[in-house]
């Protein structure tokens, strides 16, 4: 079977797929990793990508292409988001990559962010949905909302700059959150989402990306990480009520120690959760399903899918 690797070059992390291509044109994932390196650290105020998120990212990078080669992937698709989108300096770090890591990497727009996202989770929950699907991407910088009727055509689809790294940067100051830095991440959301178009009846919501993989894993104490756990589950609207209360007030050294998050992404979660929160109540919905996979499997389909098929 031909094989291929695609990676994700978040704000916040870089993801990694190397999957084989079937007689079928479905995808069978070889390896798949992750990393935060936080690209995007001040990316909101300053414009420019930092000296220490890129040397991360490069480095990181540069393992992940190794490692897709290593396995014999006959081709390496890289794309950056957010954070590379607003950056004044996202030239030089293209530049950098192709040094480090012999790849070219792709500035992928907020609507082709929210496209390869929605194919991804269309592929896995398409089919099963008893109504139109709706799909939400929150990213270290953006959140993406995604509206497809069942036969997987896009039908709305818009890009937010508002991501867990983004908010936490822009309005919290304090460990742990002040009720006044909570009130303000939380007006900004409703302002910001304000302008969602109602959802199609009987839609359903798909969560992809870290934050909402975290959030599951917190609440039902997954740990290590397990995709096969995660995949597939359900997130309520009253479990997110009581983690993002539980994440507000708790300080990050807590955080840092919860079974099921990354001390890494400890720092931004509250935000995430936030964000995952608010945009329920905006559809005016009391569940979301979760999604392990995401933009790198629709990148996947996209660039290395059969022709034709």
């Amino acid at each position: 079977m031909p094989r291929f690797a695609t990676i994700d070059v978040g704000t916040n992390s870089v993801l990694l797929l190397v999957a084989d291509r079937t007689a079928e044109n479905h995808f069978q994932p070889v390896l798949e990793r992750a990393e935060i390196t936080r690209l995007g650290r001040g990316v909101d105020q300053s414009r420019r990508l930092s000296p220490e998120g890129m040397e991360a990212t490069l480095e990181v990078l540069a393992a992940f292409a190794n490692a897709a080669r290593a396995l014999g992937a006959e081709g390496i698709a890289v794309s950056a988001t957010s954070a590379a989108r607003d950056a004044q300096n996202g030239a030089e770090f293209l530049a950098a990559a192709k040094a480090r890591a012999g790849v070219t990497v792709e500035i992928i727009s907020g609507e082709q962010e929210a496209q390869l996202s929605f194919a991804s989770a269309h592929m896995d929950f398409g089919r099963e949905a008893a109504g139109p699907l709706l799909v939400i991407d929150i990213g270290g910088g953006s959140t993406e909302f995604i509206y497809g009727n069942s036969a997987g055509r896009v039908e709305f689809r818009h890009s937010y700059d508002v991501g867990s790294v983004r908010l936490t940067e822009r309005f919290i100051r304090t460990d742990p959150l002040t009720a006044s830095e909570r009130e303000r991440v939380t007006s900004h959301l409703r302002e910001t989402f304000a302008a969602l178009p109602p959802p199609p009846p009987a839609a359903e919501l798909v969560g992809v990306a870290g934050t909402v993989t975290t959030l599951y894993s917190l609440e039902h104490r997954i740990d290590p990480y397990d995709a096969t756990r995660v995949h597939g589950g359900t997130l309520t609207r009253l479990q997110l009520e009581q983690l993002v209360e539980r994440l507000c007030t708790l300080p990050l050294a807590e955080r840092r120690a919860l079974p099921g998050l990354q001390p890494k992404r400890a720092d931004v979660i509250p935000a995430g959760a936030l964000i995952l929160l608010e945009a329920l109540r905006a559809l005016r919905l009391e569940q979301c399903r979760v999604s392990d996979r995401g933009l790198r499997w629709g990148l996947m389909a996209h660039r290395f899918g059969a022709p034709g098929a």
